[in-house]
């Protein structure tokens, strides 16, 4: 039986019939990664993380949105209720679950008060005791210290958040040894966790293709939006998905993160308009991240076609270099010198294209990285690690979220772009040193296009880059499931059929 096969008895984590059945030993194996890489260093110790807590909208009494589960805690537990604790003692592996103590009232409005072997029975995690005997149960281990999760997200620049409960100052904490070890774990994936982020992409695919063949000129970008909400929710039982969605037609794919609250997908698609679509689905907290481009009248016009193929171009380009021992940065370099290339044979560009990379021109038409990692965030954690390579500092280089040298197991995201945005190439046209590679008259012929994004969910393996993305890339592919000439049936991946 593939790990992606339902299980008879469906025991698990699951939406019900006909979605993924996520099983409770991939958390187990992770706990089990954990301890194996801290044994070594800290045997005599105890890891203690924190799990997410409902966050009230304002001074209310409703929460933001839908309880979604810290990322660390999820990968180490896999426990998706509110307002828990975890602890794994490092020299036996035995993992302990701490949950809420709830009034016997809080029945009657939010269902069963569930007791600690009703947790057991769904987590799969023996010692269960509620918040209130975190001390004394920890107390009772005898261990030299407790490791607690603290470390920076070099891609939000935000601190990681120790676990905290009153009589915690009794413990000896050690804030250090936990966060490196942990991070750069989750930067490779066990077999398990493949299977799931191959259901969440293979579902986000399937919701972007019904987007693709649903929308028509003279709808609004939030209209898009729903079709894609809807169809991961009904389809795949993603209650959630990884980030705003962003939908962009005409001048709008130009803005990176387009959909934010002052800019809500709520302007209307024009006939003739590329739409710049990034959406991704999440389940069970584990992400895809998906983008297409494409006409919003199904038919490309020829400086569409020369973006977009610009684009395409270089995404391949990736997918075909990309294995084990090639540097991200230097994937990176390669797409933005095939799209250079490309302008250049359309005629927007002259010169070198080698001297247009030094000079940072590539930045200009994609101000953002090649991509990222991907997990249980979208912007994965382990992209800047201590005795990883550093960030470099050439421009659009410098905003990639990873260095690192690609290794099997690693799930990553190639996104290359192509974007006209006017501060940018006001900014180019300004300076001679970039100046002298535009033809401004074609230029310009270019402002308010919007832009192309192509954005890919690969897998490293031994031999290379195995891409989960299942929607029409290529101009004719698009033209041909836009218009209904194209069949459902080739974009099926055979691991996931059972599902649907």
């Amino acid at each position: 039986m593939s790990s992606c096969e339902v299980p008879k008895n469906r025991s698990g984590l699951s939406m019900g019939p006909q979605t993924l059945v996520i099983p409770v030993e991939l958390f187990a194996v992770n706990r089990k990664r954990l301890v194996e890489s801290l044994k070594p260093i800290v045997e005599d110790s105890i890891v203690l993380l924190q799990g997410g807590e409902e966050v009230p909208f304002y001074d209310t009494d409703i929460t933001y949105n839908i309880f979604r589960q810290e990322s660390y805690f999820m990968w180490t537990f896999g426990v998706t209720d509110a307002g828990c604790f975890g602890a794994i003692d490092v020299k036996t592996g035995n993992a302990y679950l701490f949950i809420p103590r709830y009034p016997e009232e809080y029945a009657v409005w939010m269902g069963p008060l569930l007791q600690p072997n009703d947790f057991t029975k769904k987590y799969g995690i023996p010692n269960v005791y509620y918040v209130d005997e975190l001390p004394a149960i920890l107390g009772n281990l005898n261990r030299g210290r407790l490791l607690r999760l603290k470390g920076l997200n070099t891609d939000s620049g935000l601190t990681a958040k120790p676990a905290v409960f009153e009589g915690i100052e009794k413990f000896t904490l050690d804030d250090e040894t936990l966060f490196p070890v942990i991070a750069d774990l989750r930067v490779y994936k066990t077999e398990q966790e493949i299977s799931v982020i191959k259901y969440v992409v293979a579902v986000s695919s399937y919701a972007h293709r019904q987007v693709m063949k649903k929308i028509k000129p003279g709808n609004y970008e939030y209209q898009g939006e729903s079709i894609f909400l809807n169809a991961c929710y009904e389809k795949g039982g993603c209650r959630h998905v990884s980030y705003t969605c962003i939908c962009g037609a005409g001048s709008n794919g130009a803005i990176l993160h387009y959909g934010h609250a002052g800019a809500p997908n709520d302007s209307p698609i024009k006939n003739g308009q590329i739409c710049l679509f990034d959406m991704g689905a999440n389940y069970y907290g584990y992400c895809a991240d998906i983008t297409c481009s494409f006409p919003s009248n199904g038919k490309f016009t020829p400086d569409q076609k020369l973006v977009y193929e610009a684009v395409l171009n270089a995404n391949r380009a990736v997918l075909k270099a990309g294995k084990p021992g090639v540097s991200w940065v230097d994937m990176h370099i390669l797409a933005n010198k095939v799209v250079l290339e490309d302008l250049k044979k359309g005629g927007l560009l002259q010169g070198n294209v080698d001297e247009m990379l030094e000079a940072g021109l590539g930045a200009i038409f994609q101000p953002h990285g090649l991509g990222h990692l991907l997990g249980l965030d979208v912007h994965d954690v382990g992209g800047y690690l201590k005795g990883q390579p550093e960030r470099p500092q050439k421009p659009g280089v410098n905003k990639l979220r990873t260095a690192r040298v690609l290794e099997k197991g690693m799930v990553l995201t190639i996104e290359p772009g192509c974007y006209f945005i006017d501060p940018l190439l006001d900014k180019a046209l300004s300076e001679p040193n970039l100046k002298k590679f535009l033809v401004p008259e074609v230029i310009q012929r270019f402002r308010n296009f919007g832009g192309v994004r192509i954005e890919d969910n690969v897998l490293v393996t031994d031999n290379g880059l195995e891409d989960l993305t299942r929607v029409p890339r290529t101009v004719k592919d698009i033209e041909d499931w836009m218009s209904g000439r194209l069949d459902e049936s080739i974009f099926l991946d055979e691991e996931i059929l059972f599902i649907w």
